[in-house]
């Protein structure tokens, strides 16, 4: 394979942003169909109420890890804390790659990350179900 006539699509430094495209715009915030309730399930004492201040990316079974990744580094690269959310196993399993792959791009350039996995439960269309949260910050 010649590495000078790469294709842009599949090869990107870890370094640039990824842009979203509009079908996988649901990982990114939004407040107005889903609001975490107050609590996250199993928490305990001060913990069950604490929020933090991360960026929330919402993943779908249909979103891309690659790109989820991409997400997640550059929200750690600026605040060192983001927040992945998924509902169903199709979705965690998503989130779930993502958080590898995005350990990968930060690992080239000297950052670890660990993530600590949650139940939360948040409001969709007026009725409570139980998302998988995972908390990803620098270690």
């Amino acid at each position: 394979m010649d590495l000078d006539k790469h294709d842009p699509e599949t090869i990107q430094p870890a370094s640039t942003s990824i842009s979203t495209p509009p079908e996988e715009k649901s990982m990114t915030t939004n407040t107005s169909q889903s609001a975490p309730v107050a609590r996250a399930v199993g928490a305990s004492g001060a913990h069950a109420l604490e929020r933090h201040s991360a960026e929330v990316l919402k993943v779908s079974t249909r979103s891309r890890p690659s790109a989820v990744a991409g997400a997640i580094a550059g929200v750690i690269r600026d605040s060192g804390l983001a927040e992945v959310q998924s509902i169903g196993a199709g979705a965690t399993n998503q989130a779930i790659k993502a958080v590898a792959i995005a350990r990968s791009y930060l690992s080239e350039e000297g950052i670890d990350i660990v993530c600590t996995p949650s139940f939360i439960d948040v409001a969709i269309d007026d009725e409570e179900r139980t998302a998988i949260r995972l908390l990803v910050e620098r270690r």
